[in-house]
């Protein structure tokens, strides 16, 4: 018999080489965080589990949830006209994505900031005749009703666009079949489209919550001053130590996207049973 042949590692030593070096430049930065005083770590640990914060964490979660809660309903329709047969439909849902997409988020936070002054009251009811609702614009103090809905409207635009690219991966085929075996419409999407088309559309609607949970630090423009960001700067407003708050607001969006990015990487793993 032959003798067998010997098995040799393949022996890295560039992954070597990066690994320290990469160790070494994360221990200089450390230490240099560390010991400068600019920082004012005494200041971060004294405010990180402050009251205000962690109100100001809570308001932030409730704007991410209820703004993704309009963006995912109304991107759905939206998604759903601009993949319907009807032409009037489909220029209605674009348009309203080419506004919404092409103005920055903070410009539309703005309007609706200015929204009591440019409507000062909505009434409903029969044109030239009686009125059902009178509504008082600007006798409302409702800055987060308004920076809620500016984030929700704002995200229903690209959330159309990842429901449409997700429904359109499934094959044709796929559809011709289900209606040639009698599904409708409705069974169709729940049994052969929306099981597809959630493998695709899972990642991006994560990162479009975590986007959306750090984006809500621009309702300063409504203006909101309740959320996490707002209340950091409220602080610092009275103390005058910014690096050391904007460290405190840093750790909690920080501390907040891992968890949303532990619950994403879950419901990936539960959409791409059968595919790994």
């Amino acid at each position: 018999m032959p003798e067998p042949v010997p098995i040799v590692p393949l022996r890295r030593p560039g992954r070597w080489i990066g690994a320290a070096v990469g160790l070494i430049g994360a221990a200089l930065v450390a230490w240099g965080a560390a010991t400068n005083p600019a920082y004012d770590w005494p200041t971060y640990w004294r405010y990180l589990f402050d009251a205000r914060i962690s109100a100001g964490a809570l308001t932030t979660l409730e704007l991410t949830v209820t703004a993704m809660a309009i963006g995912i309903g109304l991107g759905l329709v939206v998604a759903v006209m601009r993949l319907s047969g009807n032409p009037v439909l489909g220029v209605i849902a674009w348009l309203y994505v080419w506004v919404f997409r092409g103005t920055p988020v903070y410009v539309q936070l703005v309007f609706w900031g200015l929204f009591p002054s440019i409507y000062r009251s909505i009434d409903l009811g029969v044109p030239f005749g009686p009125q059902f609702v009178h509504l008082d614009i600007q006798g409302l103090s409702a800055a987060f009703m308004f920076a809620f809905i500016g984030l929700g409207l704002n995200e229903a635009a690209y959330m159309a666009e990842i429901f449409r690219a997700g429904v359109n991966s499934v094959g044709i085929g796929q559809l011709d079949a289900a209606t040639a075996l009698g599904m409708s419409w409705l069974l169709m999407m729940r049994r052969i489209v929306l099981p597809q088309a959630m493998r695709l559309v899972i990642p991006p609607t994560g990162n479009e919550i975590i986007s959306m949970l750090k984006t809500t630090s621009l309702v300063t423009a409504v203006p909101l001053s309740t959320e996490l960001y707002g209340r950091a700067r409220e602080i610092y407003g009275i103390n005058f130590r910014p690096i050391p708050l904007m460290l405190v607001a840093a750790t909690w969006y920080l501390a907040m996207t891992s968890v949303l990015m532990v619950g994403q990487h879950f419901l990936e793993r539960r959409y791409q049973v059968g595919r790994r």
